[in-house]
């Protein structure tokens, strides 16, 4: 009898699937962050040309004071 029971246990623990969604969203979060980490550096120096050139523009701009 107790080897039915077992069997039976065994059984509803594969159908189990509450922590499955758990499980899927790490793997999801694990790949986003391998994704950048390997997409940033390469991204890094572009970025770091545009702010350089919006620094550039926004220097260009006279400064006024308020009521002038």
């Amino acid at each position: 009898m107790t080897k039915i029971i077992n069997a039976s246990l065994k059984l509803k623990i594969w159908k189990d699937t509450h922590g499955q969604d758990l499980a899927e969203y790490a793997l999801m979060a694990g790949f986003l962050a391998a994704a950048s980490g390997f997409t940033l550096p390469v991204v890094a120096a572009d970025i770091a040309t545009v702010l350089t050139k919006l620094v550039a523009i926004l220097g260009a701009v006279p400064q006024t004071a308020p009521g002038a």
